[in-house]
């Protein structure tokens, strides 16, 4: 049974598509290229923002830096806040408490706001442990964060053992302890870089099929389990199967 459960914010948590993409059109904008169709940029919600700017717009690294700088100029103070939380989401945040459940947050979203996100929404009081990037471009892929969610949220030795195993060093009693210890810690998001995070962990994962993933995403990267509501993600989660 679940013990320990990562959740990504965009897609999983919050609906935060509109402020995310109006943002991308107004950096966008700001670097010389209109974009009126803001569907065309949803592909910008999970990944780090400087990679899909290098992936679906073709800038260097100077460009896309610049228009990371743009994208935060609306997204401090409006585009943050462009956003809501899914229906039932406090609720399943709720009962996962009530039912002991040590929780997280392992976003590539800054974490200064993501932090902001969830104290605006009455969020953050569920979280032990919540972890993003650094608006200095630090800690941005997604196995990063998870591993760093991971060592906050975990006692020592279980996340040592985690360690050694994605290390290759865990054999014979101990990879068998960590490979029955490891169905206590599951990450639940909406794309593919949260299920590869994951994966990297030899942790669990869930696919939140109401977010952002494009058709097949989650099943391609090999999620574990797929829900295409917040209810079956609480009855997944509830009860670790």
């Amino acid at each position: 049974m679940y013990e320990y459960i990562l959740f990504d914010l965009d897609g999983t948590l919050t609906d935060s598509g509109p402020g995310i993409t109006r943002c991308v059109q107004y950096a966008l904008h700001k670097m010389g290229i209109e974009e009126p169709d803001l569907d065309k940029l949803k592909p910008f919600i999970g990944p780090p923002l400087l990679d899909s700017f290098h992936e679906f717009y073709g800038f260097d690294e100077a460009q896309g830096r610049q228009a990371v700088v743009y994208y935060r100029e609306r997204f401090t103070n409006r585009g943050i806040f462009e956003n809501q939380v899914y229906p039932g989401i406090e609720k399943l945040l709720a009962d996962l408490k009530a039912a002991g459940k040590k929780l997280a947050v392992a976003s590539s979203k800054p974490e200064v706001y993501v932090e902001r996100i969830l104290e605006h929404f009455g969020l953050r009081t569920y979280f032990d442990v919540v972890v993003g990037s650094g608006l200095d471009g630090t800690r941005t892929q997604k196995e990063e964060v998870v591993e760093e969610a991971l060592r906050c949220l975990l006692p020592e030795n279980l996340f040592q053992e985690l360690m050694d195993r994605k290390g290759g060093k865990a054999d014979g009693q101990l990879q068998k302890y960590v490979e029955g210890k490891n169905s206590a810690v599951v990450m639940a998001g909406d794309r593919r870089f949260d299920v590869e995070g994951a994966k990297e962990y030899h942790i669990a994962s869930v696919g939140t099929a109401y977010g952002y993933a494009l058709p097949g995403e989650l099943s391609g990267a090999g999620a574990d389990v797929i829900v295409e509501t917040v209810e079956e993600l609480e009855n997944v989660l509830l009860q670790g199967s």
